[in-house]
């Protein structure tokens, strides 16, 4: 059911942070060799890693494209030891597996209800006209819920955005200004839009994501909230490394920003690993994509020196949670991690 009478803001929906407490997690299968070439298999391996961990603590609404994919998914979860009743299995013919980007972003209000956005999916920019057709994806997932269901016309992904639930969100110019999303809105235009629908009133504008990402410089690659004062970004201390400037930049600007009621933020530096491909091509891998789950946060590591210091500092700032590492090193062939993949589901109370 659609509304557009009223925005979510008049109705009293905003987002929820990513660490208040969820239903579930939505992801879809791999199975697009074009996607993780030679890799398929290697990335399903990290997709039953990913469910074992996370399944404990929420349920988990998986994608299928078929009845055999899912019969798959199946036999790899019983041998991985996965309780089947907590996973939920969706058969439908998407195209790829970047489920942030597509799929809906859930909000709630204080009434314990909850509804769903429905953004304008156009891949990235129209790079890549074969996904398209994930668009549809938020729609299927409504056949099911029978949610309130706000269409705000305007092309927006899950992984460009990330608030700290009291108010204040994050975002980059290169991806939300960018001539190739929506040309006929300004600054001000697209903070109204965020503002109606996804219940913020103050917004941080870094500049540039990092290198090798083909969204325009993603949010969930370069800085999170993990409390609603403290930002993890992500930072190079090598000046003669190519992502020094842009996220130097990023930085300072982090340095000076303040929270929804005027108050300085904390700034923790996460390294940087560097993950090259194959053919020479940099990767867009970054310890800022985790997921943050109700028990536990699931960290990206590339078989880098600085996995160990990038998770004991994300430990230190998730005290209550576990902190867990998830080898991505084929998963970011597809040029997102943990993060891109997954969305959360809140709980409405």
């Amino acid at each position: 059911m659609n509304n557009q009478a009223k925005t979510c803001r008049e109705l009293g929906y905003s987002m929820p942070a990513e660490w208040q407490k969820h239903d579930a997690i939505w992801i879809a299968w791999p199975y697009d060799p074009t996607t993780f070439p030679n890799r398929v298999e290697r990335v399903e391996d990290t997709y039953v890693q990913i469910v074992k961990e996370i399944h404990e603590g929420e349920q988990v609404n998986l994608f299928v494209k078929d009845e055999p994919t899912k019969q798959k998914a199946t036999a790899l979860f019983k041998v991985a030891n996965i309780d089947l009743r907590r996973v939920n299995f969706y058969v439908f013919g998407y195209a790829d597996v970047w489920f942030r980007d597509y799929g809906p972003i859930f909000v709630k209000n204080q009434n314990h209800e909850l509804a769903m956005l429905h953004w304008n999916f156009n891949s990235w920019g129209e790079k890549y006209e074969e996904l398209l057709k994930d668009k549809q994806v938020p729609d299927f997932i409504n056949q099911k819920m029978a949610l309130k269901c706000f269409k705000p016309d305007i092309v927006l992904e899950g992984g460009s955005v990330d608030v700290n639930g009291e108010g204040t969100l994050l975002t980059t110019e290169q991806c939300l200004l960018n001539r190739n999303r929506n040309p006929h809105l300004d600054k001000k235009q697209i903070e109204k839009y965020l503002s109606d629908y996804l219940g913020v009133t103050h917004f941080i504008w870094l500049k540039r994501g990092i290198l090798g990402d083909d969204t325009d410089g993603h949010i969930d690659d370069l800085a999170r909230f993990v409390n609603p004062t403290t930002i993890v970004c992500a930072y190079q201390e090598d000046k003669n490394d190519p992502e020094y400037n842009v996220l130097n930049e990023n930085y300072q600007i982090l340095g000076q920003s303040v929270d929804q009621n005027g108050k300085k933020l904390n700034i923790v530096k996460l390294p940087m690993p560097h993950v090259v491909s194959d053919e020479g091509q940099q990767l867009p891998a970054s310890y800022a994509n985790f997921y943050i789950g109700n028990q536990k946060v699931l960290v990206p590591v590339f078989d880098h020196k600085n996995d160990a210091k990038a998770l004991s500092i994300l430990q230190e700032l998730f005290p209550s949670r576990k902190v867990v590492g998830i080898r991505c090193v084929d998963l970011v062939y597809g040029f997102g991690t943990i993060h891109c993949i997954s969305q959360q589901q809140p709980c409405p109370s």
